[in-house]
């Protein structure tokens, strides 16, 4: 069920509406007054009953109603004419009462329609815009100087302030509005680069472990083809099956991005889902992983602590990420023949330790933080300790990664657990 968010009602009125009615108010105003009321005991100097007799005042006045509703009829299509129609209407209007000045209520639809431009325009045409009225303004204010007329206050200093204060507020709009693009943008960037840093990963953790056993086990069959033939065979078993796993885990990845590409272009559609089968690993899957060990030559031994429960699949998904790494480098680069596997389930977090007793060496890396060097489980392309360090950072939780102290090398992350795993579990 589809639901649009409405609008204020002051919003729905479009700017050129706003304008035509100001305008129209003040007009009409006058000659309800004191053209059509009957006399009564005040009068106006600027607004004389005998004001619209002649017929060519009339004539000017209905002109000076056509330029206005005209202008702002196209303001929001064409903002600069529209706005000039709108002076002009103005002066025209002025003119037909035989005024010297500009009465301030029918200035405001001017400053309306300068706040408009202001707001949508850029900030050389608005203020184009704005000094032509402030022009207009100075002719006026000009005229009855030269005249020798100081019947009363100018208005024109009263008219100016509001049309600066006009132009600030359309300008301020225009300048919120570029804002929040702004942020959007960013926003926009920022989940770009996170998705791009997430499927380097995904890329990484997936293909790499396979591509490793695959180079082993090809690396074994091709030492013992000839006297070995039965190894050599069980070894390209295990090659074609590591291979198949690379395609399946590429292919659910590239499901997954297909699959959020459809569900932007919105509901309606009708697309495929996809398979359970190529749904995410998790640490259900850490036994098949030490098999895969086991083949290429590295006895894996996995010990599990605490009370194994289901576990949010972001948490899920990392672990198994983080140990399937560790235990990829271990095979490749650390030279031993066994590593072991914990995970331990807590009350508030998920520990997983990695450790072998291979020839490691180098730097410890802290939580989430350093950079890892050295042939032990930490190492490899460069890749993998980055790839660790981000999945645990991402989910808060703390990583560490470094020669033991003993020999060998060790890889720790502790990832916080939700309140609600603990409380869904019991």
């Amino acid at each position: 069920m589809s639901s649009s968010v409405s609008l204020p009602l002051l919003k729905r009125i479009p700017p050129g509406l706003w304008t035509a009615l100001a305008w129209s108010a003040a007009a009409v105003a006058p000659v309800v007054e004191y053209v059509v009321m009957p006399p009564g005991p005040t009068y106006s100097l600027n607004f004389p009953r005998d004001g619209l007799d002649p017929i060519g005042a009339r004539a000017l006045l209905a002109l000076a109603f056509v330029l206005v509703l005209a202008g702002s009829a196209v303001l929001h299509r064409r903002t600069s004419p529209a706005y000039a129609l709108v002076i002009a209407g103005t002066v025209a209007s002025t003119v037909a009462w035989r005024q010297d000045e500009i009465p301030p209520l029918q200035f405001l639809a001017v400053d309306v329609a300068l706040c408009y431009i202001a707001a949508i325009r850029s900030r050389r045409n608005s203020l184009t815009a704005a000094a032509a009225a402030l022009g207009v303004l100075t002719c006026y204010f000009v005229l009855r100087l030269l005249v020798g007329d100081d019947s009363g206050i100018a208005p024109e200093p009263f008219l100016a302030l509001t049309v600066v204060i006009a132009w600030l507020i359309g300008n301020s709009a225009r300048q919120a509005r570029a804002h929040t693009a702004e942020l959007y943008a960013r926003a926009a960037a920022q989940a770009v680069t996170a998705e791009r840093l997430r499927i380097a990963r995904e890329m990484h953790d997936t293909v790499a472990h396979s591509i490793g056993i695959i180079a082993l086990q090809a690396g074994a069959a091709a030492r013992v083809v000839e006297t070995q033939p039965a190894r050599a065979r069980e070894a390209m078993l295990t090659v074609e099956k590591a291979g198949r796993e690379t395609l399946s885990g590429l292919r659910r990845m590239l499901g997954a991005l297909r699959e959020a590409d459809q569900d932007q272009e919105g509901p309606g559609q009708d697309h495929g889902r996809t398979p359970a089968s190529l749904q995410p690993a998790g640490l259900s899957d850490v036994e098949r992983l030490a098999a895969e060990a086991m083949a290429a030559g590295v006895r894996v031994e996995v010990r599990r602590q605490g009370r194994r429960r289901p576990l949010p699949a972001d948490i899920d998904l990392a672990a198994f990420r983080i140990i399937q790494e560790s235990v990829t480098n271990a095979v490749r680069h650390s030279g031993a023949d066994s590593c072991l596997v914990l995970v331990d389930y807590r009350a508030d977090e998920l520990a997983v330790e990695v450790s072998d007793r291979g020839k490691g060496g180098g730097t410890s890396t802290g939580s989430g933080s350093g950079t890892g060097t050295g042939t032990g489980t930490g190492t490899g392309s460069g890749y993998g300790l980055i790839g660790m360090r981000e999945r645990a950072t991402l989910l808060h939780g703390d990583f560490t990664a470094g020669p033991r102290p003993g020999g060998g090398f060790l890889v720790a992350v502790r990832l916080p657990l939700p309140a609600t795993t603990e409380a869904g579990a019991t």
